[in-house]
């Protein structure tokens, strides 16, 4: 069976795309801070048919964060496709973080996807195949969102350069751009969402998309 990995799979988008894997056949190991996050989001795969992997590791935390990426290999074999989705979600305007604040938020909201893609991007690319997706936002900064808006333009970058470096091996990258708030039956519903993850992971080469908008 293809294996996935969903780091950042709390309430929203994580889960729901968790739970679309797992209703395509993959089986699924989910990533988050807390043991409540993610047995909820295994609780919401068991229910949707499937079974996940549940895994507590902090993405920022890059001992934590490559163990639980070892761990998740060793039970489901080498991820076909890790989806990146953790981020640190505030209101800030410039001057209202101590620059402590700031570092921790790029942490959450890039540094963590690049530990994630350092780890699984090479397996990917010797094997010739794999998708790694990054939850984006933001398509247009805004003041009240200073460190959202700065993380965002970074995980645009670092999609950006990895797809440089890893679509001739076979490798898609690319990134949901999500432009509002997400809540279930609006139109940033999460089960709508989690359909653009399985459409790119479903995508053939010549077709590949680097980016979908919702």
């Amino acid at each position: 069976m293809a294996g996935a990995v969903v780091i950042g799979a709390g309430p929203g988008i994580g889960r729901a795309v968790a739970v679309r894997l797992a209703r395509e056949g993959l089986a699924v190991a989910v990533m988050a801070r807390t043991k409540e996050s993610v047995e909820a989001a295994a609780r919401a795969v068991a229910a949707a048919g499937g079974k996940a992997l549940p895994l507590v590791a902090d993405a920022t935390d890059e001992v934590a964060s490559r163990a639980a990426l070892d761990a998740a290999e060793a039970a489901l074999g080498p991820a076909d496709l890790v989806v990146y989705n953790a981020a640190l979600i505030r209101p800030d305007a410039v001057g209202d973080l101590p620059a402590r604040a700031h570092l921790d938020a790029w942490a959450v909201n890039v540094v963590g996807a690049i530990t994630a893609a350092a780890r699984v991007l090479p397996g990917m690319a010797a094997r010739g195949a794999g998708t790694f997706i990054v939850t984006g936002g933001m398509p247009e900064p805004k003041p009240g969102y200073v460190s959202l808006s700065l993380g965002k333009a970074g995980v645009r970058s670092l999609v950006d350069l990895l797809d440089r470096q890893y679509a001739a091996a076979g490798v898609h990258v690319a990134t949901v751009t999500v432009t509002g708030a997400v809540a279930p039956g609006t139109a940033f519903d999460p089960d709508e969402i989690a359909a653009h993850y399985w459409r790119l992971h479903t995508q053939r080469p010549e077709a590949w998309e680097r980016e979908i908008t919702h």
